[in-house]
C-alpha cells in the first residue's frame, strides 16, 4: 500500500491544521493507521493511531485532548484533526499503516512521505 500525507502548513499557535493520510494500491481499511512527528535533529515519535474499524483510537500524553485521528475507510484516507497547536507541535508528521506495536516506530510496514507542520509563537 503506497500511503501519501497532506495537510501540513504554517500556522500560529493556537490554531488548527487537518492533515490527510491517503492510501492507494490497497484498501487501507485492512490496516491500523498510524501518526508520528519527527521534529528537526530529533527522533521520530508516535502521535496517535486508529484501528482498522476507527473505534479505537490512542494518543500520545503530548496530544491527547488537542488532536483527534479518525478514518473514512470509505475514502480511503486517514485524518489527523490538530487544535491548540503549540509551537513544540512544529514537526515533519508521518503516517503509517500495519504496525503491531503502536508506539514503536520500527514495527509499522509502510510509511507516507512525510507533510510538514510549522507552528509560529
Amino acid at each position: 500500500v503506497q500511503l501519501q500525507a497532506s495537510g501540513g502548513g504554517l500556522v500560529q499557535a493556537g490554531g488548527s491544521l487537518r492533515l490527510s493520510c491517503s492510501a492507494s494500491g490497497r484498501s487501507l481499511s485492512s490496516y491500523a493507521v498510524g501518526w508520528f512527528r519527527q521534529a528537526a535533529g530529533k527522533e521520530r515519535n508516535f502521535v496517535a493511531a486508529v484501528g482498522r474499524s476507527g473505534v479505537s483510537t490512542y494518543y500520545a500524553d503530548s496530544v491527547e485532548g488537542r488532536f483527534t485521528i479518525s478514518r473514512d475507510n470509505a475514502k480511503n484516507t486517514v485524518y489527523l484533526q490538530m487544535n491548540s497547536l503549540k509551537p513544540e507541535d512544529t514537526a515533519v508528521y508521518y503516517c503509517a499503516a500495519d504496525g503491531i506495536r503502536l508506539s514503536q516506530p520500527t514495527d509499522w510496514h509502510y510509511w507516507g512521505q512525510g507533510t510538514q507542520v510549522t507552528v509560529s509563537s
